[in-house]
């Protein structure tokens, strides 16, 4: 190889060195914390309640979730809640770091199985907010925190969605929806409006209860691969 050549391959590892070094690297043990808030009001019957569940687990060990889960370079930490009224909010799954699929597996398997709470309550948006914030500040250290609510319904119950956002801590926080429904009201109108926050947040919309599952999945890997992409 002669002395051109040779410069030439050292410049090309240095500038692949360099440009390595630039690249974002992750400062903590996880990439993303992600809460899930499920509505559990008295407008979603006991079908409609199942549905959710299994679409959710479904949806979590999916192919196409998984491989978003687990081909970034840090996990993500999951919680999955329930809310209704003002004080009736439910943990299913706390915080917990999605490192193998087998935890995932498990993890699918308990948001089945937990026993529903309260299913007499209205429509309280402005305290699932508060509890989801309120959860995400209990968090692992991670790089990113998202908080998605989903429902099928405008508030009805105590405080607003603003109020929630300027009395809970949602600085540097990501709030998305998936909208379920429509047929009474715009749902997704009303969550863009009152449910969004954070740059690029966005809304899904589920069409009823039999199409959650499919909006979830497209969700959940809307939100992973960018976390996955940033992450390498």
């Amino acid at each position: 190889m002669g002395f051109d050549a040779k410069y030439r391959a050292l410049v090309r590892a240095a500038l692949i060195i360099g440009v390595a070094l630039l690249l974002p690297q992750s400062a903590t043990a996880c990439r993303l914390a992600l809460a899930l808030g499920l509505d559990a009001s008295a407008s979603v019957d006991s079908d409609e309640h199942r549905l959710m569940r299994a679409g959710l687990a479904n949806a979590l060990t999916s192919p196409v979730v998984m491989t978003a889960l687990f081909d970034g370079a840090a996990p993500v930490a999951l919680l999955v809640y329930e809310w209704s009224g003002r004080r009736q909010q439910q943990v299913l799954v706390d915080w917990t770091i999605l490192d193998t699929p087998t935890t995932l597996t498990a993890v699918a398997a308990e948001i089945v199985a937990a026993p529903r709470g309260d299913d007499e309550f209205p429509t309280a948006l402005g305290y699932a907010l508060g509890f989801g914030a309120t959860q995400l500040a209990a968090a692992p250290a991670c790089d990113f925190y998202t908080l998605d609510i989903s429902g099928d319904g405008e508030n009805n119950e105590g405080f607003q969605p603003s109020h929630a956002f300027a009395h809970f801590p949602f600085d540097s926080v990501t709030v998305n929806g998936l909208a379920i429904g429509g047929a009474a009201v715009d749902i997704v109108e009303y969550y863009q409006r009152e449910i969004l926050r954070g740059p690029g947040a966005f809304i899904e919309q589920a069409r009823d209860y039999q199409d959650f599952e499919a909006a979830m999945l497209r969700k959940l890997e809307r939100e992973l691969r960018p976390m996955m992409l940033g992450g390498l």
